[in-house]
């Protein structure tokens, strides 16, 4: 997310791993724009043009049953498809470069900037808070519209996604079951957002509206409560094992909060924050899992302060789904909390378990 996407990139830059290719080594993104005319909103605003920003790398190939090499990535909240492509310790120096498990030169792949993120139609483009309340389901129309009608794929090889992505692939199973070959969420829950989950969320969205400079969204100045929204998501998705390692003294932990944690990020606008943790609200995927027909490999991470392991919750709904695996990574020094998410030298293994499970 930038939310978590920050949070990741903060801790990647930080752990030091170099076993990964060279940036320059896969091959370089194609940037688009697709424009849906009168796109109609699940709460039933309309706006006339509604904006998807995306990248592809590789060429689409479609063999005579039907089956594409075409694989979907969608980002977390916050974030952007750009995100999957820098650093190179994200998915493109390990899984895009050549001999990588998603090696561009074999797949099609395809990264959308979700509505409210990136490139894409969002509050802060002139709208702010009058920009239509869009919601998960939106969200997945949006995509799936960008895949079929825009990149003229019929079926996925693969749809995978971190954090919020990950949400919207077990979306995308149920939505489009004959769509997609595998499904790989990467930490998330098959639920609706509860909980502690969905506390925090509601903790950001009170900073911003009930921040007396928010002016009901017409601010002039950033409201003064996105400095505390930045702080709480920063805190759920850390790591505790790993932050210790980082700042094992009063003076290093105050030394890394100043250098890292003390300043907004460049160009956050509260609205756009306030729409993209809002968006979670209709998510509930329970009662349909038994309809997936794809293939699923679901992993989470045990240091996941935001999908904690003693709930439970995955190992008790994964039987619901047809031919399903739950891995639960282990705490190690490579492990980056909810931000293990972007970090597929930790889990492509599975990755490569999941491919191999589905290969025509």
């Amino acid at each position: 997310m930038r939310r978590f996407g920050l949070i990741a990139c903060l801790a990647i830059i930080a752990c030091g791993v170099r076993t990964f290719a060279s940036a320059a080594t896969f091959l370089s993104p194609v940037e688009g724009n697709y424009t849906i005319p009168n796109f109609k909103f699940d709460d039933g605003e309309t706006l006339p043009e509604l904006r998807i920003h995306y990248y592809t790398l590789g060429t689409l190939r479609t063999d005579a049953s039907g089956h594409s090499n075409a694989v979907l990535i969608m980002h977390g909240t916050g974030g952007s498809g750009k995100q999957f492509l820098t650093p190179p310790e994200r998915f493109a120096g390990v899984l895009f470069a050549p001999g990588g498990l998603l090696d561009a030169s074999k797949y099609f792949i395809i990264l959308p900037d979700d509505i409210g993120h990136g490139q894409s139609s969002k509050p802060s483009d002139g709208l702010s808070a009058k920009f239509p309340h869009y919601d998960y389901h939106d969200m997945v129309i949006a995509e799936h519209a960008l895949v079929s009608d825009e990149l003229h794929v019929d079926h996925l090889r693969l749809v995978m996604g971190t954090s919020m992505g990950c949400m919207h692939s077990w979306m995308w199973g149920e939505a489009y079951p004959t769509m997609m070959d595998a499904l790989m969420p990467l930490a998330c829950l098959p639920i609706e957002i509860s909980g502690r989950n969905r506390v925090w969320r509601d903790m950001e969205m009170d900073l911003i509206t009930s921040s007396p400079d928010y002016n009901n969204g017409n601010y002039t100045t950033e409201p003064s409560g996105l400095k505390a929204v930045n702080d709480i998501t920063w805190f759920v998705g850390s790591a505790p094992l790993y932050d210790q390692s980082i700042m094992p003294t009063r003076d290093t932990a105050d030394a890394y909060f100043k250098s890292r944690l003390s300043q907004m990020p460049a160009g956050e606008d509260a609205n756009d924050v306030l729409y993209q943790v809002a968006s979670s609200r209709d998510y509930n995927p329970k009662a349909l899992l038994g309809s997936i027909q794809a293939t699923v490999m679901a992993v989470n991470s045990a240091d996941d302060q935001i999908n904690p392991p003693e709930l439970h919750i995955v190992e008790r709904e994964i039987g619901k789904v047809k031919h399903a695996k739950f891995v639960l990574l282990p705490i190690t020094s490579q492990t980056r909390g909810h931000g293990t998410h972007t970090l597929p030298l930790v889990w492509q293994k599975y990755l490569a378990q999941l491919l191999t499970q589905t290969a025509h």
